[in-house]
């Protein structure tokens, strides 16, 4: 017969091994449930305990942390918007980029002369021996006493507000009379700003008080300065002109084109002058002088730069 010592050593025997078998199942099923993450996988925990060390091992990941502890890419930008530092996207990039799209050409607009002169002498072109006068007050309205500078100023501010609507970025040369700026200086402000046009508002003037109408000028083709931008120029000038004269029933003269103008010479863009009228002629000094006109002739010009903007270069 078997003792009750040996039965107990029996059962505990039989309690252990079935012990030993369930640890060896666990091993083998954790072992099992691991086999698809890499050895040398770093792991994230996340619990409720450790908030301030999740923080402190994610903070300089560039991507979000998921549940199951995987780091995602953030270095991606949609097209729908800007990366953030923690590689969040925004929602701003969009708009900004429309905006930035519907911006139609860049134009520097020159209101020609100034409250003072200015009798020195600067090169007629870049390198050029042949000097000129670097800025003068201009002309004065015969019948309004309105002196050009202020007239092409207050032209020039019209003009400026209507491109803004239309959507284009502006460069005034000047805002102010009380300024001292050459016209071979206006030029180069309007080359070092990369514009697409200068646009040189002006008045005219002449001995013969019958003499009335608008005009613009461009340099010539064989221009030693800049003669590679005639037919730019050229074009621009007739944009100009044509839709002054639509927008304000003003006579049309010409385009006149000549290599004496400082102001042309050194430009390293397309460049035209209007001369929207005669202060020598008293009728058309009382016309300019109305806001009615100003705004006829801010308009005008505007549907100028959009033809010649809209066109291209006409280059076969």
């Amino acid at each position: 017969m078997v003792s009750s010592i040996q039965k107990v050593s029996v059962i505990g025997l039989l309690i252990c091994a079935f012990a030993l078998s369930g640890c060896n199942n666990s091993k083998k099923e954790a072992t099992d449930n691991s086999s698809d993450v890499p050895k040398d996988s770093p792991v994230i925990v996340i619990t409720d305990e450790q908030p301030a060390y999740v923080a402190e091992k994610t903070e300089n990941i560039p991507g979000n942390v998921t549940e199951n502890g995987e780091v995602t890419e953030g270095d991606e930008v949609t097209e729908s918007g800007e990366e953030t530092k923690n590689g969040d996207v925004t929602e701003t990039s969009e708009s900004d980029a429309s905006e930035r799209s519907e911006v139609k050409g860049f134009i520097a607009i020159d209101a020609g002369h100034q409250a003072r002169g200015n009798s020195g002498k600067e090169p007629l072109g870049p390198g050029s021996s042949e000097m000129k006068t670097k800025v003068s007050g201009g002309a004065t309205g015969v019948e309004t006493g309105v002196h050009e500078y202020e007239l092409n100023l207050q032209v020039a501010l019209k003009l400026r507000d209507e491109l803004e609507s239309r959507g284009y970025q502006v460069l005034m040369i000047r805002e102010d009379n009380n300024v001292d700026i050459s016209n071979s200086e206006r030029a180069q402000m309007a080359n070092e700003a990369g514009v697409d046009a200068l646009i040189r508002i002006h008045a005219n003037g002449s001995d013969n008080r019958s003499v009335k109408g608008a005009m613009t000028i461009c340099q010539t083709s064989k221009n030693p300065y800049n003669g590679e931008l005639y037919k730019e120029s050229r074009r621009l000038s007739e944009e100009v002109l044509n839709a002054f004269v639509a927008a304000t029933g003003a006579k049309k003269e010409k385009i006149w084109e000549t290599d004496t103008m400082t102001g042309i010479n050194w430009c390293q863009t397309p460049v035209t002058i209007i001369e929207m009228g005669y202060m020598s002629n008293p009728d058309e000094d009382r016309l300019m002088a109305t806001e009615e006109y100003r705004m006829k002739m801010a308009r005008g010009i505007a549907d100028g730069i959009d033809a010649y903007m809209n066109t291209g270069s006409g280059e076969d």
